[in-house]
């Protein structure tokens, strides 16, 4: 599938923005507020999604291979600084905040702060998501954002690549090669630059920041913009936490009581 080319000809990726998203590190189960209305984040860790990790990962193989540099932004409270410097540690070269409060935002209003981010910014080349978030799962805020920029956009793509465009307009990576797996097979988009794509885990393999990128990306300036969107659409009426239908550990008894019953385990498992 070909869209028709846009605004930018015959040149290399030079700027791509990451947007991620700082959400609980989730153990075996998901703690929530005593009158469930939202996940308690007092004793969790936080850390970036899956889906956008690799989507960090990704921009910095671009840059890597063919210029230019890497921008992540994030929405949330101060403490999502955090977030980005691991972003930064792994290769980005720049990072924004944009400071909404601890208050949760909905896709609507999330992609409200994201352009308010990117206002002050160079035009980028590419806009990188991930294919949803890990904790709400909306996979909204990236066709939002493009859709106010007046940006073609894709999502669900485990594949990506730039284009070397055509000779005649100077070569270059003015175009991406995308792709996605579909239940009939694979789609492929050639899209143009500038554009918005949405990825998926699997796109690659994120690599493990290193010590000398962690120190550099905990001294790292970064550019914090105060922002306190409208609510938007969606409302939360609560949260149930899923059935742990897990097997749960059986005691067979203690020193040689338990012989007899851990021979007729291996008996059933054919061990014996």
């Amino acid at each position: 599938m070909t869209t028709q080319p846009n605004r930018r000809k015959g040149a290399d990726v030079v700027d791509i923005v990451v947007c991620i998203k700082r959400v609980p590190a989730f153990g075996a189960q998901v703690p929530l507020t005593d009158d469930g209305s939202s996940v308690d984040t007092r004793h969790l860790g936080f850390t970036i999604g899956p889906h956008e990790e690799c989507a960090v990962e990704e921009a910095v193989r671009l840059t890597t291979a063919h210029g230019g540099r890497v921008t992540v932004l994030t929405v949330g409270p101060q403490e999502a600084d955090e977030q980005l410097r691991y972003a930064l540690a792994m290769g980005a070269h720049r990072g924004v905040l944009v400071d909404t409060g601890t208050t949760e935002l909905d896709p609507e209003a999330t992609a409200t702060a994201v352009l308010a981010g990117l206002t002050d910014e160079p035009e980028p080349d590419l806009l990188l998501f991930g294919d949803a978030s890990a904790d709400a799962g909306h996979g909204q805020v990236g066709v939002r954002v493009a859709l106010a920029r007046g940006l073609p956009v894709v999502g669900g793509i485990t594949g990506l690549e730039a284009d070397g465009g055509d000779p005649a307009e100077g070569g270059g990576a003015a175009w991406l090669r995308a792709s996605r797996d579909t239940p009939d097979g694979t789609e492929v988009f050639r899209l143009p630059l500038p554009t918005a794509v949405a990825v998926k885990e699997g796109l690659n393999l994120p690599r493990y920041p290193t010590l000398p990128g962690r120190l550099k990306a905990k001294k790292a300036a970064l550019r914090t913009v105060a922002c306190a969107p409208e609510r938007g659409g969606l409302r939360t009426h609560g949260l149930r936490r899923p059935a742990d239908d897990r097997a749960g550990a059986i005691a067979l008894g203690r020193g040689a009581d338990a012989a007899p019953a851990v021979v007729d385990v291996l008996a059933e498992l054919g061990k014996v």
